[in-house]
């Protein structure tokens, strides 16, 4: 395959997305990194900056059907999942399917949710599936939660565990724009306007093809030793508790993959492991002390510049 069409493809992607978010370009590549690599986003920001826009944008562009779940703490497994009710009519009963049996899944506010209904997630993003009462369900294909949660309010939330946070592919911060950025967005038409303006501008089959052939790109063995080097300088590092699974391991790699046929490469460089490690990795790492997703970026970018970057000969 001709990885000048993942370039185009990506780059019509984040064309599309940014008609309705401004100034993001960066991070809806690296969302549509996780969608192709089949993970999920822990999407980490304080209210108002666009979070639930810009999913909705991008299913939108990917041409996928979208569903916004809001998580609050009387939200129940079966409120996700679907239930198993009786039909008065037929005299048998009948599944009646729940908000994740769709492509794309805004779970918004997830921290609001008790443990019982968050951990009710992890078979689907997971397993693309979810039993119920015994009987397993296939999830649609493609599948992608995006999980938000704001950073500054603790009152009356359930943190995610470590356990949950790992199965996350990526956690991202979308931040404030810029003042010239944001003058341009307050004096332009509403961003629900500007949605309805989108037209899908991948296939069903470009987007399986897509998924398909990333895992073919090459990484020398130089790149992936260097890629061991941070892995395992997580789990020396002094200031970390624990560090990186070898499921982060595996995420970092295939996102590695991802990132550098985005680029129009066949092969990954150590840049595409520099620009996707601090998303796929800091929410991996327990840190001493109460760190934000901020810091913990920080320190973990510290750490990679102390390891030495392999050199092409």
């Amino acid at each position: 395959m001709d990885y000048k069409i993942f370039k185009e493809n990506g780059a019509k992607v984040v064309e599309s997305c940014s008609k309705v978010i401004v100034g993001k370009e960066e991070e809806i590549k690296l969302i549509f990194v996780s969608f192709l690599c089949s993970g999920h986003v822990l999407l980490e920001d304080v209210p108002g900056t666009g979070k639930t826009m810009l999913l909705r944008a991008f299913a939108k562009t990917v041409g996928s059907d979208f569903k916004r779940i809001q998580f609050t703490p009387d939200l129940l497994p079966s409120d996700l999942t679907g239930i198993n009710f009786y039909n008065q009519k037929s005299g048998e009963f009948e599944f009646r399917k729940g908000p994740l049996f769709t492509n794309i899944v805004l779970a918004d506010e997830i921290n609001r949710a008790t443990p019982r209904t968050q951990s009710s997630l992890l078979e689907a993003m997971e397993e693309a599936q979810i039993t119920v009462d015994g009987t397993t369900y296939p999830m649609a294909e493609p599948f992608f939660v995006m999980a938000t949660q704001n950073p500054i309010e603790s009152y009356g939330t359930f943190p995610l565990p470590e356990a949950q946070l790992d199965r996350f592919f990526m956690k991202i911060s979308l931040g404030y724009m810029t003042r010239e950025q944001e003058m341009a967005v307050i004096s332009r038409p509403s961003s629900a306007d500007l949605l309805k303006t989108l037209a899908p501008v991948l296939t069903v089959e470009e987007i399986r093809d897509m998924k398909a052939q990333f895992p073919q790109v090459r990484v020398h063995k130089d790149v992936l030793s260097y890629m061991m080097d941070i892995i395992e300088k997580t789990r020396t590092e002094s200031r970390f508790v624990t560090g990186v699974s070898t499921r982060g391991a595996i995420a970092l790699y295939k996102a590695s993959q991802a990132k550098a046929a985005l680029e129009g490469r066949d092969y990954v460089i150590p840049e595409d492991i520099l620009a996707v490690a601090p998303y796929v990795l800091s929410h991996r790492i327990i840190s001493k002390g109460a760190e934000s997703f901020a810091d913990a970026k920080l320190y973990l970018n510290r750490m990679i510049e102390t390891i030495p970057v392999p050199m092409e000969n």
